[in-house]
């Protein structure tokens, strides 16, 4: 018999065997389709500008070769770099400003891009689209591609003479606005003409000529990418570091530092030495004394204090041991080569001479620029920034405002380094050793340094920043092999400076 028992009925209120294969394979298909969807949403909308920004796209080489490219230019509207027509109508880059060549780069057919041209390749050649709308609308257009424009935060006139008070020497520059972060200058010695490694037909034999220079290195950006012994410029951050973790004071003193002036500072078997200031007597220095004089002793002193861990710390803070968020690719600076017991320093030895700019310490100019900057701006560390507007053919223009990268300081605390920093610009102990510096008229900061390197003749620094009350530019200079701060870059920057002021020297 049927019926609700029967052999035809439910069995237990399940589906039959059929019927649950039919809606497990429905079920797979729905999550495979959800999958598929989530997937393609993924790629499409999040990991769409990273893709269309990446110069190792397929489609960004081709856009690269085949559409038109967007101009580069000054924060005055100067060109950098633009497309020419060929005499055989295909389209060429030009680079009317050759002085802008260490972070303008290239773009070639050939060789493809390096530099600014690289880092917003897909911006110039109008694989990323100025907005979402244009992104959508950009489809039922004739011309998919809408190129941009880029301008930077750049003043040429300021580019020109840092690369002219350069000259032949090996080293850069870095000059920016302290209150924007904004870069005006970003100068590296020896360079390269853009125009001729684009040349088809020269282009090969004059990139090869510039690898060939190993020594010389033309092609590297140092500014950025140059990795340098920082010497005394560092006492800035152990400043710092001091100073913000209340390990040193305005008025700490060390009472064994005006006799180790002649017999050295021994720190586990190895002697520090100075005898470059013995003009200071028996005076105990206090803080802005021994940074108008330089001195390695007090400062081998305060790092001791301030201990492996907290100078690490302080300096990551400033953007140390990490990479800095920038336009361009930038190396990261350091503290210490890292993998010894304390702190990654190997012992006291290395933590002593670390605080004041020797040892395994490495910087790039951008980063001392970044130092010299946040004493400037009151403790406040701005992200740097080079490109200042994306501006597209169509669209609307994608503006990029200045940024706050972190505090690192209180402002009372930046105002005391600040005024040292003016000190050795100005007192009489000072101007031994930074008063090549002085803005005419313009109260300024700055600290020199010389990095020894244990054969030949030391790097030279500077950084600074002026006027000192109101600051407008800040800079960092590193000449290679050059000897003393004072006799090579302390001068540079303050011609810089004044430069940039309106003010003659």
């Amino acid at each position: 018999m049927s019926g609700p028992h029967g052999r035809g009925g439910p069995q237990g209120g399940g589906a039959p065997p059929l019927g649950r294969g039919i809606l497990r394979l429905a079920l797979a298909l729905a999550v495979a389709y959800v999958g598929l969807g989530l997937g393609l949403s993924y790629w499409q909308v999040v990991q769409a500008p990273s893709l269309a920004s990446d110069p190792g796209n397929p489609l960004v080489m081709a856009a690269a070769r085949e559409a038109p490219r967007g101009e580069i230019l000054d924060a005055r509207g100067v060109v950098l770099a633009k497309d020419v027509r060929a005499t055989d109508g295909s389209r060429r880059r030009t680079y009317p400003q050759p002085l802008a060549a260490p972070f303008l780069g290239y773009q070639s057919p050939i060789f493809g891009t390096a530099g600014l041209e690289r880092a917003f390749d897909a911006q110039l050649s109008g694989l990323v689209p100025p907005s979402p709308l244009d992104a959508l609308l950009g489809k039922f257009r004739d011309r998919p591609y809408v190129p941009s424009d880029v301008v930077t935060s750049i003043d040429m006139r300021l580019q020109r003479e840092a690369m002219r008070l350069l000259g032949s020497q090996r080293g850069a520059v870095v000059a920016m606005d302290p209150t924007t972060g904004r870069i005006l200058a970003l100068a590296s010695s020896p360079t390269f003409d853009p125009a001729r490694i684009v040349d088809p037909d020269r282009g090969r034999a004059y990139l090869a000529s510039l690898r060939s220079q190993t020594a010389a290195a033309p092609l590297l950006d140092r500014a950025t990418e140059g990795r340098y012994v920082p010497g005394s410029v560092f006492k800035i951050v152990t400043s710092i570091a001091g100073l913000g973790s209340g390990a040193i004071t305005p008025a700490t003193t060390y009472p064994d530092q005006p006799a180790e002036e002649r017999s050295g500072f021994l720190v586990d078997g190895f002697r520090v030495t100075d005898g470059h200031h013995l003009f200071t007597g028996s005076t105990a220095l206090d803080y802005s004394q021994a940074l108008q004089v330089s001195c390695n002793i007090w400062f081998a002193h305060a790092g001791l204090a301030i201990g492996a861990a907290d100078l690490r710390d302080w300096a990551r803070r400033l953007g140390f041991e990490a990479p800095i968020p920038f336009d361009l690719p930038a190396a990261a600076s350091q503290v210490t080569g890292g993998g010894g017991p304390d702190d990654g320093f190997q012992d006291e030895v290395e933590l002593a001479n670390a605080a004041y700019g020797q040892a395994e310490t490495l910087v790039t100019p951008l980063q001392m620029a970044l130092v010299a900057s946040t004493v400037a701006d009151g403790g406040v560390l701005m992200k740097p920034q080079l490109v200042t507007e994306v501006r597209p053919a169509e669209g609307t223009a994608d503006l990029r405002a200045p940024e706050t990268w972190r505090r690192v300081l209180d402002p009372s605390t930046a105002t005391v380094i600040r005024e040292a920093m003016v000190q050795a610009v100005s007192s009489d102990w000072g101007r031994r050793f930074a008063g090549p510096a002085q803005v005419p008229g313009v109260p300024t900061a700055g600290k020199s340094g010389t990095a020894q390197l244990g054969s030949g003749e030391p790097h030279s620094w500077f950084i600074g920043f002026a006027p000192a009350d109101a600051p407008r530019i800040a800079v960092a200079v590193v000449i290679e092999r050059a000897g003393e701060g004072s006799g090579a870059a302390v001068p540079l920057g303050g011609k810089l400076m004044a430069y940039d002021l309106g003010l003659d020297r």
